[in-house]
Formats: C-alpha cells, sequence, structure tokens
C-alpha cells in the first residue's frame, strides 16, 4: 500500500518537472534536439525542482519528528498521571 503510494507520488513529481521544464523552456519544435539554450534552461530547471523537492522532504521529515517526539511526551505525561 504504501509502496503503491510513494510510487504514484514519484510518478506525479517527475511528470510536474518534466511539464513544468518543458512549458518554460522549450521554444520550438523545428529541430529534433534542443539548442545550447534551451538544454542549459532545462537543467538549470531541473535541478531547481530537485532542489526544492529535497528541501520540502527534510522540512517534512523536521516536522514528523517534532509531531512524534511530542506525542511521545504526552503519552509519558499520560502514564505518570496513570501512576
Amino acid at each position: 500500500m504504501i509502496e503503491n503510494m510513494q510510487t504514484k507520488d514519484s510518478l506525479r513529481m517527475y511528470n510536474s518537472l518534466v511539464q513544468k521544464c518543458f512549458t518554460d523552456c522549450v521554444d520550438s519544435f523545428r529541430r529534433k534536439n534542443l539548442d545550447s539554450t534551451e538544454e542549459w534552461c532545462v537543467t538549470k530547471c531541473c535541478e531547481k525542482f530537485l532542489k526544492h523537492s529535497a528541501r520540502v522532504s527534510v522540512r517534512f521529515a523536521e516536522l514528523n519528528a517534532g509531531a512524534e517526539a511530542m506525542m511521545q511526551q504526552q503519552v509519558m505525561q499520560q502514564q505518570k498521571g496513570d501512576e
């Protein structure tokens, strides 16, 4: 179940990356290959997108760890109250 969600999320992220960078960077369909400006733009767009995604993942992990610590603290306080 979780693996399917992770796969879907990865595909969604990849599709968003492709769509955004293609739309922002590719200007012409007259050539088979990207010109140097388009290629540079796609590279920078991908780097920026991946750095942003990594930062969001780190922040999410930080928030998740904080929530987990808070829950553990509440459980410990509840256990002390039961004694």
